[in-house]
């Protein structure tokens, strides 16, 4: 079962997605609140496996409270999806540095919704599609303070495949289909190259193979 809090100030979006998630058998909501200081006061007392945050609301705004839950230093982070009306890259960026697992409009639909509390569960990110290239093309600009540039150790031929196909946006079973592996091949390469450039999770992978210049010729 997936124990979510939903964190939002609007009483109808809190309503509308604990219908949406409760309609699900592997879904269970555990809190919903309207304020950021109760956001990680409640997170931090449950433990839900996903915390779903608007960006607006009182108190402390959602990217506050991903960092409280889930930034760099946190010891024990919790997987957080940002969902919200506003389709900004500083606040996508921001979001995502903050420790984010995800990035959703609140537009995007019920479907898509569950797949996001479904692939931060499991470790996975999500970003709304229309934002996805954008946003990881704004990356390379950016300067973002994570993860470190510098390697441990080179990446192979295959992790390099599959660090690119992540950085196009596409999901592991996306990258295991184009590039004929298995879905846990998929996430033994992803892993290795986590430990090799710092990074935390699939986001910030994708975040250095645009900046690093990867996905420009360049770069490692």
């Amino acid at each position: 079962m997936i124990r979510v809090l939903i964190a939002d100030d609007q009483e109808m979006v809190r309503a509308g997605f604990r219908m949406i998630l409760e309609t699900q058998d592997d879904i269970e909501v555990v809190a919903d609140v309207a304020d950021g200081v109760s956001a990680v006061r409640r997170a931090r007392e449950l433990r839900p496996d996903v915390c779903l945050l608007d960006i607006r609301m009182p108190g402390m705004d959602g990217l506050e409270v991903t960092k409280s839950l889930a930034g760099p230093g946190v010891p024990d982070p919790l997987k957080v999806v940002v969902v919200t009306t506003f389709d900004l890259d500083e606040y996508v960026h921001t979001a995502l540095s903050n420790g984010a697992n995800g990035f959703l409009l609140k537009d995007a639909g019920p479907a898509l919704l569950l797949e996001a509390v479904r692939a931060a569960d499991r470790g996975d990110a999500l970003v709304s599609p229309q934002i996805t290239v954008r946003l990881l093309k704004h990356f390379s600009t950016a300067n973002a303070t994570a993860p470190a540039e510098q390697t441990t150790e080179p990446l192979t031929e295959r992790e390099l495949d599959v660090v690119q196909a992540a950085a196009r946006g596409l999901t592991n079973t996306e990258i295991g289909t184009e590039l004929y592996l298995s879905l846990s091949t998929v996430k033994t390469h992803l892993a290795a190259v986590q430990a090799k450039i710092g990074a935390r999770n699939r986001v910030e992978v994708a975040a250095w193979a645009w900046r690093t210049g990867l996905m420009t010729g360049g770069g490692n």
